[in-house]
């Protein structure tokens, strides 16, 4: 517990936190990389997909080696006061809670009195980019800075190409493709990274 009085994480709970994270964004990489190469021609679109795919697979099969390693047969530990609230507390349900009203406020101006829908996930884009700002001094994680700010940029490129009148297909390949491609690299990195675990940790 810290002088502030807030639970520290275990190291399991950590661990934990990182099969979470990465997890999620490998769902969240996929479904960016499968749902925006629509706008693209069919044979660009295809091959696309399929690679989103086989990314997906090989996040999936690190973490399933990295939990392996990381998961030696626990010694009897004392009960840990950190749980789920160590780590996914308010501050957490708070950035959650923002990002949805700002993707829903957003959303429906664009879809509503802007009259720009194509727009739609260059500002998707930008909140989640934004959102893991907090959730870098929330779980101490550097790493959420450089793919929230490489996220974000890539929201800002999509509405400044809806704005200036561009077709759909830029827009979904600068705020729909390269953060999924992200998303799936940071999900494998996390996979990859998973710390051993020592018994009774």
């Amino acid at each position: 517990m810290t002088d502030t009085g807030r639970v520290e994480p275990t190291p399991a709970e950590l661990i934990r936190g990182q099969v979470t994270g990465s997890l999620i964004g490998a769902v969240f990489g996929l479904i960016y990389l499968e749902v925006n190469a629509g706008p693209l021609p069919g044979p660009v679109a295809l091959p696309l997909r399929v690679a989103g795919l086989a990314a997906f697979a090989v996040v999936m099969a690190a973490l399933v080696r990295g939990q392996r390693r990381s998961a030696p047969e626990p010694a009897p530990a004392a009960p840990s006061r950190s749980g789920p609230s160590a780590m996914f507390g308010r501050g957490y349900w708070l950035v959650v809670l923002g990002e949805a009203a700002a993707l829903a406020g957003g959303l429906a101006l664009l879809n509503g009195p802007l009259h720009t829908p194509d727009a739609g996930v260059a500002w998707v884009s930008f909140v989640v980019g934004v959102h893991f700002l907090p959730l870098a001094a929330l779980f101490r994680v550097q790493l959420f800075v450089w793919l929230g700010g490489a996220i974000t940029a890539c929201g800002i490129a999509g509405l400044a190409l809806a704005a200036a009148g561009t077709s759909e297909a830029p827009i979904a390949v600068s705020s729909g493709l390269v953060p999924g491609a992200l998303l799936l690299a940071w999900a494998w990195h996390g996979a990859r990274t998973l710390p051993e675990l020592s018994p009774g940790a």
